[in-house]
């Protein structure tokens, strides 16, 4: 089985999106699924969430797509806490670049996110 990875982004622009600094408040996600270690397939998705004008916590509309891990600046700390339960590894972006923040993953350079951001702002 392979491994999904969610990374909110501010464009639609694939590999070459850049980073949103807030999860929830992403206009969008690149969703990158690999299969043998290697990518298989991306696509952009809008968010859906409350904080963009939908419905729902934002991270509850990922975990409706089974990610196996979510690569990010910063989230909120109920966003954290509802992936780690969920068994949804949240890592640290280290990179402005999704093509960047993915490689840094398939070489195991990415930290865990251990504790939510309170404010909505990065950098």
């Amino acid at each position: 089985m392979g491994e999904k990875i969610v990374i909110p982004v501010v464009d639609e622009n694939g590999l070459n999106a850049k980073i949103a600094e807030h999860f929830g408040r992403a206009p969008y996600f690149v969703i990158v699924n690999f299969e043998h270690g290697e990518v298989s397939s991306i696509r952009t998705v809008p968010n859906v969430g409350e904080h963009t004008g939908g419905k729902g916590q934002t991270h509850d509309n990922i975990l409706e797509i089974r990610p196996t891990a979510i690569i990010v600046y910063g989230m909120g700390p109920r966003g954290l806490s509802n992936f780690q339960n969920a068994g949804v590894a949240v890592l640290r972006a280290n990179a402005d670049i999704v093509k960047e923040v993915v490689a840094a993953y398939k070489e195991g350079k990415l930290q865990e996110l251990t504790e939510g951001c309170h404010r909505a702002r990065h950098k």
